[in-house]
Formats: structure tokens, sequence, C-alpha cells
């Protein structure tokens, strides 16, 4: 059964009033702005920390705020530091390991419906 994804309230977004989600495993994220077609999304990462191999439908291109990272992209691995980014295309498997503790910045499109619909009741 599909979710009603929630709106946005507002055009602007302060981000010492958005929650950060604990994901455990040394990975923490806070949804910044988002409407149906776009979704920010900032991630920390402990040294060490996995963001396991997955896909998803959604096209995702990310840049690397802080830190070191070895991303996984469709086969292909790379460091990536400070100010690198990378595109991930619908379906395609990826994920990274934290080299350095760090901050992702991901912007999906369209906006992760299931990143929206986490915390409510099955």
């Amino acid at each position: 059964m599909a979710t009603k994804m929630r709106e946005q309230s507002a055009a602007f977004v302060k981000a010492d009033t958005i929650p950060k989600e604990n994901l455990g495993g040394g990975i923490s994220r806070q949804i910044l702005g988002y409407g149906p077609d776009l979704m920010v999304v900032r991630v920390w990462f402990d040294e060490g920390a996995v963001g396991e191999v997955h896909a998803h439908p959604h096209s995702q291109s990310t840049l690397v705020e802080s830190g070191k990272f070895e991303v996984f992209v469709d086969g292909q691995k790379q460091v990536l530091g400070a100010g690198d980014a990378f595109y991930i295309a619908p379906h395609l498997d990826h994920g990274a390991v934290c080299l350095e503790a760090g901050v992702l910045i991901d912007t999906f499109s369209p906006a992760r419906e299931d990143f929206l619909n986490a915390g409510d009741p099955a």
C-alpha cells in the first residue's frame, strides 16, 4: 500500500530546528528541504560507519561536505573527500565506508517517501 508523502511546510529550512535521526551504526541523518520531486538530506558518519550496498528507484547526487569516504557505485570504487561528489542513476547498487568521520549531502529525485514515513506505524 502506497503512503502519502508529508508536505514540506516551509520554503526556508533552519537546520537547528530539524531533529537528527539516529540510524545506528554510527550514522545519523537530517531531512532538510523537500517536495514531491526533490529532497535534500544531510548524513553524518562516524569513522568506520558503513552505508550498506543497496539500490533504489531514485536518482541520487551526493556532495562530500567533510571527511573521507570509499564510495562504491555500480561495481566501481573511489575514495572521495570534501568537495568531491558522485551521482547514482536509479536502480544501481551503491554504498560507502567512512574512512574519516564526515558528512554527506544527499539529493534525491523524486523525494524518498520511505524516509518521510520511516516513523509511521505499519
